[in-house]
């Protein structure tokens, strides 16, 4: 299914001397002498092909077109369907020097023809994967690669393994009622967000281009019964493996739910060759200690599952990033992000954010990602058992609390700026902050970056906090954006019905994922009442008390960081400020800056794609060249959520029209951008 953004408005090479170099000056001579001057840098034909996953697990030999059940397999042949007059939307250089290409091969007119799969590499091999996976709570049976096809595996020039991926390619055998086919909206979302993850310093799969064609299906972008003809987009996909916590699911009995099993249910050979081959091959270590003690071997490498995978949810929750589909199939055994569907990115701080529209009772809101996410991870020890037994799983499952504090904590406080001291209130004073975010409408992106400028002053009152403070407000929500971000989303008989389970059964209540939609309703039914009566002016000095309040605390606790670190107050701040500012972003891919890009490459122009690409390679570095690039792009760009609504144009001071004046790329979204919704 593609998603859609909605306006209401609403390892073979020769490189043979080099490996004498020091691997820090290797490294440094590949990512800063031109591209053309380093041999290592190859053309398309010359890629090294070494399809271990194909040779190690079994494939299926039915050939024949059409979706079917696939037992006793994990790929399935398949061939990428041709598209008509394909052409390049974007490349990325970074993406390409992983697999040692020539990022200047984007430039030959063969390259769309490659990238998007009408014409072959000598080496591949496409094939689809099998799996299966818990969608929304209930286990789906048989899912697999519908849309995504394995070209092969790719030896890069770091000795390392990367599997090469169509997506939008045409069907496969898992592709049940759809086309296989992706569209440009969605195919761009991916391909930027991949990028964007890994820049921001999050693991995730790559992507390495967008190409879009001619070639035109059906789809109906709203879901309201008005479909259209749109381009066939394919994304090249790369990441050391695509297998994912559904891959092992494939074996699962029947659900005693859903009535659904795996296609590969009591294969336990099957499951062992799998467990063997994905140890070996991406948990080398623990396979080299453990490969004669099965047990052991497969709960060291769900320990280091559980806890990879709890780091990077506390990676998200730092940045503000909202996968959306959080599903068994959606979660990578290496613990990098994976399936860029209905994602977004906060602006205004709200734990109860949920980016894909479709996901009604909030499953996979952004603050339920941490335990939902340790939820999979239990599906993943069932599909694990018995060759990893439950008393083996069980302990090392409670391990993931602990692994997420840890790393969430750390990364608060590199945002905060605490270098030298770790002390038991610094988790209230997170906690306090992100409350005055939510209470104030701040944008999380903005206010954390901006704290960066306040800082310590030999004297008391040098720090003009007054200015400070109206930065902060600045990026604060007005209360017309606060009412109504708190409105009611239940019918009021829906709410009297969850309200009356609540007290006659909760644990259906919870089981059937109400329990926390439920109290997300009644907390903001609790905050619309505390502004019934509030006026702009109000609410501007009730937001000005709490975050004055906030940031007394927070210069207590620097200063008290500052007196154990043992160095002049100007160095410290200095440093501080390093910490702080590589810590917070200054840019992320926010739904408007996305679709700005998807409605001028709809258009035929793809600048405003590659210039957000290169813009977020260096997210925490502030790029007022970008920004004058944008704004004098903003005459010729689309209209649509990059503008100014009517209601702006109608206090827009200059007197420039919506059309020509468009919202930055750190700024908080135009009014007309805040109802964009993805689904």
């Amino acid at each position: 299914m593609d998603h859609v953004m909605k306006s209401t408005l609403r390892h073979g090479r020769t490189v043979t001397a080099l490996f004498a170099w020091p691997m820090f000056l290797l490294r440094r001579l590949i990512y800063s002498t031109p591209v053309r001057s380093i041999r290592q840098e190859m053309a398309f034909e010359s890629l090294s092909f070494d399809n271990l996953a194909l040779r190690r697990l079994p494939v299926e030999t039915n050939r024949a077109p059409g979706s079917r059940q696939v037992p006793g397999a994990c790929f399935s042949r398949v061939s990428p369907s041709p598209v008509t007059a394909p052409r390049l939307v974007a490349a990325s250089a970074p993406a390409f020097r992983l697999l040692g290409l020539d990022p200047a091969q984007a430039e030959r007119a063969v390259a769309p023809e490659i990238l998007c799969g009408n014409r072959l590499l000598p080496g591949t091999e496409p094939a689809a994967h099998c799996y299966c996976g818990h969608q929304f709570g209930n286990f789906a049976g048989q899912l697999g690669d519908g849309a995504a096809m394995y070209l092969g595996e790719v030896l890069g020039p770091q000795d390392d393994r990367w599997e090469l991926q169509l997506k939008g390619a045409g069907p496969t055998p898992y592709s049940r009622q759809s086309d296989g086919r992706k569209v440009l909206r969605s195919s761009l979302r991916e391909f930027l967000c991949s990028e964007a993850m890994h820049h921001l310093g999050i693991p995730t799969t790559r992507a390495a281009s967008c190409t879009t064609s001619d070639t035109r299906v059906l789809r109906d972008p709203f879901y309201d019964g008005n479909s259209q003809m749109e381009n066939c987009t394919v994304v090249l996909r790369i990441a050391p493996t695509f297998l994912r916590f559904g891959s092992f699911e494939i074996f699962k009995a029947t659900d005693p739910v859903t009535g659904r099993c795996g296609p590969s249910v009591g294969l336990g050979d099957l499951k062992a060759t799998m467990l063997d081959y994905t140890i070996q091959t991406f948990y080398p270590d623990i396979y080299a200690k453990y490969k004669h003690q099965c047990t052991e071997m497969y709960a060291e490498f769900f320990g280091e599952v559980v806890r990879s995978t709890a780091r990077l949810v506390a990676d998200w929750q730092c940045v503000g990033f909202c996968h959306g589909v959080l599903n068994t199939d959606n979660m990578s055994i290496l613990g990098i992000t994976i399936d860029y569907g209905p994602f977004g990115f906060m602006d205004r701080f709200d734990p109860n954010f949920v980016c894909n529209s479709s996901d009604d009772g909030g499953r996979y809101a952004y603050s339920q990602q941490p335990e939902i996410c340790r939820w999979n991870l239990a599906r993943l020890a069932e599909a694990l058992a018995p060759e990893l037994p439950s008393e083996r799983s069980g302990p090392l499952l409670n391990d993931y609390q602990s692994e997420f504090d840890a790393r969430f904590s750390e990364n608060m406080r590199r945002k905060l700026g605490l270098q030298h001291l770790e002390l038991p209130g610094d988790s209230d004073l997170v906690s306090s902050l992100l409350e005055t975010m939510h209470s104030t409408g701040g944008d999380f992106t903005n206010c954390f970056r901006l704290l960066s400028q306040f800082s310590l002053s030999e004297t008391e009152g040098a720090f003009d906090l007054p200015n400070f403070l109206f930065l902060l407000l600045d990026n604060c929500a007005s209360l017309a954006e606060m009412q109504e971000a708190f409105r009611a989303r239940m019918h009021p008989s829906q709410l009297r019905l969850m309200m009356s389970l609540a007290e006659s059964n909760p644990m259906l209540l919870t089981h059937l994922g109400g329990q926390a939609r439920l109290e997300a309703e009644l907390e903001r039914a609790k905050k619309l009442l505390a502004m019934q009566n509030m006026s702009e002016s109000g609410k501007k000095e009730r937001d000005t008390e709490m975050w004055t309040a906030w940031l007394q605390a927070y210069r207590e606790r620097l200063k008290k960081d500052f007196e154990v670190s043992g160095v002049a107050l100007e160095g410290w701040n200095a440093s501080r400020t390093k910490i702080m500012n590589s810590a917070n972003p200054k840019y992320i891919l926010r739904n408007y800056i996305a679709q700005r890009a998807i409605d001028a490459a709809e258009n035929g122009n793809f600048t405003e794609v590659r210039r957000v690409m290169l813009l977020l390679e260096q997210p925490y570095t502030d790029q007022p060249e970008k920004e004058e690039q944008l704004a004098r792009a903003g005459g010729s760009l689309p209209r649509g959520a990059m503008a100014m609504s009517e209601q702006e144009e109608d206090t827009d001071e200059a007197g420039t029209s919506g059309r020509d004046k468009v919202g930055g790329y750190a700024c908080r979204p135009p009014v007309g951008a805040r109802s964009l919704t993805v689904t």
